[in-house]
């Protein structure tokens, strides 16, 4: 059926519909509230005792396990047997609440579903399953999901941990923790949390007024212009709300700067254990920054490059060029002009730049100006009638000279 169309026919099917959904969502309330007890019930004791009755083979078992697999060594072996430890007394804990909590959500939340899936297009009867779905059904769903626990508990658990046994390493050298490199990366991974935290929040906040009004300028110049999000006339609303939203958009992104330097400056603790070195991964903070700066200059379309040095933090790899880095790819974000044409085409000398260089949009353009080009001098020349012509439109297999020879 179509949707109305004009703003108080659009008004008059809502009205209309009002009563109709409040009505199904009063009848899924009811039969939420009588079947939401007994359906906490079924997954509490089912999941509860599952969790009670299998903990302490999941425990002896995971010690085996880890004990006798030959993928980590001894150091590993102690680290993985507190680690499953503080795992498995955690599940203990959060495994029977889990349960009753999971089982009120599902018990309440799938017959008020069900009553609205029960009226909808092609259901026969809608009167009768507005009162029927989401009992019977709530219940065995119930049953369901005991059964799925059970399943991922008693059988894929035990078949991880016999992969963990039975699991040799690849080059015949089990894996192992150099102990003397820890305190080092540990020292990496403090000092790269404090001066990314420091530095990628200045560098935020220093740029987050570019990024506001240079926004703002984009989605105005999108508007005016009609393009964009303002290409299709049903998307103008969203888009005119996306410039009043714009400066929490903004926000986001100073919050997700903020939060990208935790994992950014403890990765300075894989460099150094990595290289052995202390002064490597503290290469690597400095650089990070560098990195970060980079990044959002190019984003935002300002200068390339950064002010901050970059050093190599790889033994073996250049990862600088005289502490500058080497400027970014500049997105599309503000510069859409410099996309098409503004270059000549430059002669590659790898592989991957002409990776890189190939665009298939292109190719496919070229392609379909060809096949017509192609097609109306057959068509001039007579090979192509009128005949094959409409067999095509119509779906006939026909001659097969449009669908086939012409492409080729």
């Amino acid at each position: 059926m179509e949707p109305p169309t004009g703003f108080w026919a659009s008004l008059l099917s809502f009205l209309k519909f009002l009563p109709y959904f409040c009505g199904l969502l009063v009848l899924g309330l009811i039969k939420g509230v009588l079947l939401c007890p007994w359906a906490c019930l079924i997954m509490a004791i089912g999941i509860s005792a599952l969790v009670l009755g299998l903990w302490p083979m999941h425990l002896i078992w995971t010690y085996y396990c880890i004990v006798r697999t030959k993928l980590v060594g001894p150091v590993v072996k102690l680290l993985l047997l507190i680690a499953a430890t503080a795992v498995l007394i955690i599940w203990l804990i959060i495994g029977i609440p889990g349960s009753i909590f999971a089982g009120l959500v599902y018990g309440f939340l799938a017959p008020i579903m069900a009553t609205f899936d029960a009226v909808g297009e092609g259901k026969e009867k809608p009167f009768v399953h507005c009162f029927v779905d989401g009992t019977w059904s709530t219940i065995t769903g119930s049953c369901t999901v005991v059964r799925d626990v059970k399943d991922l508990l008693f059988h894929s658990y035990f078949s991880l941990m016999d992969d963990l046994r039975l699991q040799k390493p690849p080059d015949g050298e089990p894996y192992e923790i150099r102990l003397l490199d820890i305190p080092g990366a540990l020292i990496a991974a403090a000092f790269g949390l404090l001066l990314d935290g420091i530095m990628f929040t200045l560098i935020a906040f220093y740029k987050c007024p570019v990024m506001l009004f240079k926004g703002w300028k984009r989605l105005i110049q999108d508007m005016i212009g009609r393009e964009g999000p303002f290409l299709e006339t049903a998307c103008v609303p969203f888009a005119g709300l996306a410039i009043l939203l714009w400066p929490f958009a903004v926000v986001g992104a100073v919050l997700a700067s903020i939060l990208s330097s935790a994992p950014l400056g403890a990765y300075a603790a894989v460099v150094a254990y990595q290289e052995s070195s202390l002064i490597l991964g503290i290469a690597y903070v400095f650089s990070s920054v560098s990195i970060f700066d980079e990044y959002t200059n190019d984003v935002l379309d300002m200068a390339p490059g950064s002010c901050f040095p970059r050093f190599k933090y790889r033994k073996g790899k250049d990862e600088s060029s005289h502490g500058h880095s080497v400027p970014l790819s500049r997105p599309a974000s503000f510069n859409r002009e410099k996309q098409e044409g503004k270059r000549p085409p430059s002669r590659v000398t790898s592989f991957k730049n002409s990776i890189d260089d190939f665009n298939p949009f292109k190719l496919l353009d070229h392609l379909f100006a060809e096949c017509r080009n192609q097609g109306e001098d057959l068509v001039n020349r007579g090979v192509i009638t009128m005949k094959d012509i409409e067999e095509t439109k119509s779906g006939k297999v026909g001659s097969g000279v449009l669908n086939v020879g012409l492409p080729a």
